[in-house]
């Protein structure tokens, strides 16, 4: 018994039970292990962008958006090896991994103010973010080093529209961002532009035109620049143009269909067909020069002055009636030495289709044939003004009576149309060879003879010879006026008379003709002398014819002349 107290009791084996200690850390391990798969999963490839400037960007905040998307994260920012730019370091995401091509493009979005817009507000709040753009990367190369854009590329990919190339000597106020109008519409922008090479050539704008107006684009479409504000003085007044505000601060480009109203009315046909992308066209300084474009028929002239030009330039316009019919082209000054002659050669374009329909084409045979006669018949060219205030001037065509047709000259295959002074230039030079004229006359010398002649007629009026004569003449007249009294009295004493007042006329001639012969010269008084000497020796004549008669025939006062 004893021995059997003494041994230890056997040991039992016990079943090990699940402890829900554990369950805690297994989840965890999974869910490291679903986000460990995920994120090796989702991870994309890390690539580099090279910018000008880290303005904006954090490492590991600043995002990479591509519509609103988030696409990438910012790792690391740095400078490169020659502290030009800036390397950025993003790490993108795996569902951008197969859009990740040499033909995406990067650029930060941050405020901008480029005059034609503003953009970028949003990232006052949120802060600066780059934007990605994959381009066409199903015909792109896989690429991980990329140099981002400075400012955002006009056209986005997958943006419907078209692009285009215009070309220009000036720029002016045009920039990227510029707008592009239809009919006040805006249809388009200015992406950018080339300039030529070695500086010489056109400027090469590139413009993108939206969907649909882009099909609105033809053949016979014009561009002209809309930049600023265009002033000029018309027939109703000052004129203001201004295509928009916004326009104005960036500068504009307009284009349309030079002849919509013809082909509106049915009198032009068009093919309807699109114009291939890139097409290049003219842009144009302004809607008159785009207008003037579309005529391609020019009759060639060229005309002399020898009067002013001032205000004359390339481009000036060339008015028949009023109505403008062409173009100046050039305006030079001709030296000739030889013949000592100093004149203006102002050559200038007639664009026939101004004055006839577009329907009716015309050879160029025609067309100087119909100028020739027009110059045969008196058409000449003058320099008149086109504008007071601003001091322009054109070419005015205008008719004058010509006794005779002239025959037309021409220098090459070009006609010479004579010209004639005009305008103010004109009437200066009909006024300077007046005054020429005036200044060739003797005005000191026919002062002094008429100075001398005043003198001189005092003289004779104031000599005894005429006093003498006077005083005789006023006898005379005072014997008529006795023998008209006397005449109602009686004829007895008129018989008397007559004699003495024949003899006292005679005297009196006498005296006259000797004051006119001492008196002499081709003047107002000895004309008028002589005329009244005249008259007296009438008179005279007939006192004597009366004298003679009534001593004759003394009853005649009572029974008349038989």
């Amino acid at each position: 018994m004893s021995q059997n107290n003494n041994q230890a009791p056997l040991a039992t084996s016990r079943k090990i039970k699940f402890s829900l200690v554990w369950v805690v850390p297994i989840i965890v391990a999974i869910l490291a292990i679903y986000l460990g798969w995920k994120a090796i999963s989702n991870a994309g490839p890390t690539i580099t962008i090279s910018f000008e400037t880290a303005d904006g960007i954090v490492s590991g905040q600043t995002q990479v958006k591509s519509k609103s998307v988030v696409l990438g994260t910012v790792k690391s920012v740095s400078l490169s090896k020659d502290m030009r730019h800036v390397d950025v370091q993003i790490a993108m995401t795996g569902r951008a991994s197969s859009v990740i091509t040499d033909k995406a493009r990067f650029w930060v979005v941050r405020p901008r103010f480029n005059g034609a817009s503003i953009s970028g507000l949003e990232t006052l709040i949120s802060g600066a973010y780059i934007a990605f753009d994959p381009g066409n990367y199903k015909s792109g190369k896989k690429q991980r080093y990329f140099v981002g854009l400075e400012s955002p590329p006009g056209v986005r990919s997958g943006q419907p529209g078209t692009t285009y190339v215009l070309a220009t000597d000036n720029l002016g106020s045009l920039g990227e961002g510029a707008p592009v109008f239809y009919r006040d519409i805006v249809v388009g922008e200015v992406l950018n532009y080339d300039m030529p090479a070695g500086g010489i050539g056109p400027i090469l704008l590139h413009i993108f035109v939206k969907k649909p107006y882009d099909s609105y684009l033809h053949h016979t479409s014009a561009f002209w620049n809309v930049s600023g504000i265009k002033l000029g003085f018309g027939a109703t007044g000052l004129n203001v143009q201004l295509q928009s505000m916004q326009a104005l601060m960036s500068g504009g480009i307009a284009f349309d269909e030079l002849d919509r109203p013809l082909i509106a009315a049915g009198k032009e046909s068009r093919k309807e067909e699109l114009i291939p992308a890139d097409t290049q066209f003219i842009l144009y300084s302004d809607q008159e020069a785009a207008e003037n474009s579309r005529y391609h028929d020019n009759v060639p002239l060229v005309t002399y002055v020898t009067s002013s030009v001032k205000g004359l330039s390339k481009g000036s316009r060339v008015t028949l009636f009023g109505l403008q019919i062409g173009t100046v082209k050039d305006v030079s000054l001709i030296i000739d030495a030889k013949a000592k002659q100093t004149r203006a050669k102002i050559t200038m374009d007639i664009q026939p289709n101004r004055v006839f329909t577009f329907q009716k084409k015309y050879d160029a045979a025609t067309l100087a044939l119909i100028t020739k006669s027009l110059i045969a018949n008196g058409m000449k060219a003058t320099v008149a003004s086109d504008n007071f205030l601003f001091g322009s001037s054109l070419i005015a065509l205008n008719f004058v009576d010509m006794k005779k047709p002239i025959a037309p000259q021409t220098e090459g295959n070009t006609l010479v149309i004579p010209s004639q002074a005009g305008g103010m230039d004109g009437i200066m030079a009909s006024m300077s060879t007046v005054a020429s004229k005036i200044a060739a006359m003797p005005l000191d010398q026919m002062g002094e003879n008429i100075n001398n002649l005043l003198a001189h007629t005092d003289d004779k009026l104031n000599s005894p010879d005429v006093a003498k004569t006077l005083k005789a003449m006023r006898q005379t007249m005072q014997n008529m006026s006795d023998l008209s009294k006397k005449l109602n009295q009686g004829a007895t004493p008129l018989m008397k008379q007559l004699p003495e007042m024949s003899r006292q006329l005679d005297q009196t001639l006498k005296n006259a003709n000797k004051l006119l012969a001492s008196y002499g010269g081709d003047t107002d008084f000895n004309r008028n002398l002589q005329s009244m000497i005249v008259q007296l020796s009438e008179t005279a004549r007939s006192l004597r014819f009366l004298s003679d008669f009534m001593t004759q025939h003394p009853s005649a006062l009572i029974t008349g002349r038989k």
